[in-house]
């Protein structure tokens, strides 16, 4: 339950537990939330929780952002805590004690005629000016010693690291897709800083398209175009996450354009991520995606069960905390789509454990997880992944029980057969039951044809990456 109030008290220490449950809460927001919105909104809160957890209060600097964390971002935060702690908590917004010297921001429109459709009034959250633009925005946490390294990401590592070692030659620009919370900021980050350590002099920017947008944005109204050229065309290495964002954005799409023709002509490199390939990105300019896919486009997948038991362990033991191999196994194999959620279960398991002073177990994270594996269960089965085949390649769902083995029927069918594999718990056996009493080899023969041409068929790969976003909702 969240009870909102405003009282003018500047926030006091609070107990350790309750900053590790505050502490949880945030890495979780951070996750859920894209980057702007979590730094501008939620970073700058500050928690106080009671000694018995019956109350956690939030002081916020103003009285707008009160009201705004308020409207958006309460709701998510009292179930993120809620969700953490596993009982109800009384969640209440206060105005911290003012500052003896507030500085306060104006900007003016300058008086130009009407700006393209992206452009607006409004600075993006977060705007430092343009001394940020100074910054490289590197996470020195993210790095290649730091990546977990399998065959859904090898190939991208492989062409990272060579980028990172030998910029400006081979692979530019790298180009590098997949769905959401695969690691492709990760990758981009380790780049930045691999070369960074080579070559500390090195002009090196890690970025956001959003935030790239809001660049041209403000160059725009204040007429800065020379100082925003000089910046971004100066670079030794760009690296710029999820161009997707770019789409119907004309003057920003004019502008990057400039800037990738001006650092390719003096061997500067460009590493992008984006969420699909550059032939499937929608509303970008012709001229700029033949320009993506000029270089190297490399495809960084869901991660498969070994990788996903690495990662959570490595994970735990950054956090100090050895978790059982066993419990590793039973979470990846119920958590399948992504590193982030792996992220997000971990964080749960061991927020659980040390609320509840249990050990970790496959009971306990169970228990800790009960939404998630409810959730899963309840939306993803072998008839709507059946369905959902059939309906996409339009075909019958009768096909796919059916003896019938034209291409195409018989290969929808096989893609069937691979994302009950990878969705659900269901055995190889259970599965061909449920394809028309097909057996269990027929069904393994699939699935290892559909993985191997997943990884060099790039359609088949955007297919399946759709199905599986649909399955999951």
């Amino acid at each position: 339950m969240t009870e909102e109030r405003t009282r003018a008290m500047p926030p006091s220490n609070t107990n350790d537990a309750g900053q590790a449950l505050w502490q949880a809460c945030i890495e979780q927001l951070s996750q859920d939330l894209p980057a702007q919105q979590f730094a501008t909104w939620i970073k700058p809160l500050v928690c106080q929780v009671a000694d018995d957890f019956s109350r956690i209060t939030l002081f916020v600097p103003n009285r707008f952002t009160l009201d705004w964390v308020r409207a958006q971002y309460v709701g998510r935060i009292a179930a993120v805590l809620e969700s953490l702690y596993g009982q109800s908590i009384t969640l209440e917004l206060a105005l911290a004690q003012r500052p003896a010297v507030a500085r306060s921001y104006t900007q003016t429109s300058p008086q130009t005629s009407a700006p393209p459709p992206e452009v607006s009034a409004t600075a993006a959250p977060g705007d430092d000016g343009s001394r940020g633009l100074l910054r490289n925005r590197l996470n020195p946490a993210l790095t290649f010693d730091t990546l977990v390294e399998g065959t859904a990401n090898r190939m991208a590592r492989a062409a990272a690291m060579h980028v990172a070692s030998m910029p400006g030659h081979l692979y530019n620009p790298l180009f590098i897709y997949g769905g959401v919370g695969l690691g492709k900021t990760h990758l981009v980050h380790a780049v930045g800083n691999k070369l960074l350590a080579d070559q500390p002099e090195a002009k090196v920017l890690y970025i956001h398209a959003e935030q790239f947008v809001s660049d041209v944005v403000k160059a725009y109204q204040r007429k800065t175009f020379d100082e925003f050229k000089e910046r971004y065309h100066s670079l030794d290495l760009l690296l710029i996450d999820d161009v997707q964002f770019f789409a119907n954005k004309d003057r920003t799409q004019e502008e990057f354009f400039n800037a990738f023709e001006a650092l390719l002509a003096k061997k500067s490199h460009i590493v992008m991520t984006s969420d699909t390939y550059p032939k499937g990105l929608a509303d970008i300019h012709e001229r700029l995606v033949s320009r993506f896919d000029s270089g190297l486009t490399v495809a960084i997948e869901p991660p498969e069960l070994e990788m996903r038991v690495a990662i959570l362990i490595n994970k735990a033991r950054a956090e100090s905390v050895e978790m059982p191999e066993e419990v590793a196994f039973f979470v990846a194999k119920n958590v399948r789509s992504n590193v982030r959620e792996l992220e997000g279960a971990l964080r749960k398991i061991l927020a659980y454990s040390r609320f509840n002073q249990k050990e970790i177990s496959i009971q306990l994270a169970r228990e800790a997880l009960r939404d998630l594996l409810s959730i899963q269960n309840r939306q993803i089965s072998v008839e709507n992944i059946q369905k959902t085949v059939a309906d996409y390649y339009k075909i019958k769902v009768a096909d796919m029980y059916s003896k019938k083995r034209p291409a195409s029927i018989a290969r929808p069918r096989q893609i069937a057969m691979y994302l009950a594999k990878e969705l659900t718990q269901k055995s190889l056996p259970e599965i061909g039951e449920l394809f028309g009493g097909r057996d269990h080899t027929t069904v393994l023969h699939a699935v290892r044809k559909m993985a191997a041409e997943r990884q060099q068929l790039t359609e088949l790969n955007q297919q399946l990456h759709v199905l599986e976003q649909t399955l999951k909702g």
